[in-house]
């Protein structure tokens, strides 16, 4: 077991979804799994286990931020042998094109995080997605005929900021696409530890225009993520 995992050694399977909500990695089970496994409970944060075509997988959520997400990746690789893992999250869209609902796959995530810059003695280091990893959900999407995106986010720590377009203005003009809490410190860890690693994120807020999702529509309504994300592992 973990610290902050009660599951048993061989009850994850080394193919891994990570939505944030918990209630997502739930949602998610129960829609596209074969008979589902509830393998964690501890601090409500649920996680589960089961067939997609005869393939194991599972789905944990890792909570809000760069720290949470840190501590599970962490025991999901060390303790568990996680090699294959997808984040599955919501971002906010600061290029205007981008609609609620697009979905983008993050090729690299700058932030405004210290671990990093803690980990790395105050010098620069560029997390970034297995390329796998990345053309697989790329042509996946594609085939599904959802509307993907590539590009660079920023993981930021602060999700209220005073003022969202003067915040976020000089990476809207260096081409990055959203806005999320977690990829950065995914990226890093599975490049640490050799594993391969994707975000694969959905917009559900467009920070320019101020359109926002509800909140059962974050819960349920963006499946397409799921899909890509299923294909992906499954065919891995």
């Amino acid at each position: 077991m973990g610290i902050h995992l009660d599951a048993r050694v061989g009850e994850i399977a080394e193919s891994i979804l990570l939505p944030g909500d918990p209630l997502r990695a739930k949602f998610l089970a129960e829609k596209y799994f074969e008979n589902p496994v509830c393998h964690n409970q501890t601090r409500g944060m649920l996680g589960y286990t089961g067939y997609v075509d005869g393939k194991m997988i599972s789905v944990q959520g890792t909570g809000m931020g760069v720290p949470s997400i840190s501590i599970y990746v962490t025991e999901l690789i060390q303790t568990y042998g996680c090699k294959n893992l997808i984040r599955i999250g919501t971002c906010g869209a600061i290029q205007p094109e981008l609609k609620l609902g697009d979905t983008i796959l993050a090729i690299t995530a700058s932030t405004d995080s210290r671990i990093n810059n803690l980990i790395f003695g105050g010098r620069e280091y560029a997390p970034h997605a297995d390329f796998e990893l990345l053309k697989m959900a790329y042509d996946f999407g594609k085939a599904l005929e959802y509307e993907v995106k590539v590009g660079s986010v920023f993981t930021t720590d602060s999700f209220f900021v005073d003022d969202l377009q003067k915040e976020y203005e000089i990476w809207r003009q260096h081409g990055v696409l959203g806005v999320e809490m977690e990829t950065s410190a995914l990226y890093t860890l599975a490049a640490r530890y050799h594993c391969k690693a994707l975000s694969i994120l959905t917009v559900s807020d467009q920070l320019v225009t101020g359109e926002r999702a509800t909140a059962q529509e974050r819960l349920t309504a963006f499946t397409g993520m799921m899909e890509i994300a299923l294909a992906c592992l499954k065919n891995l």
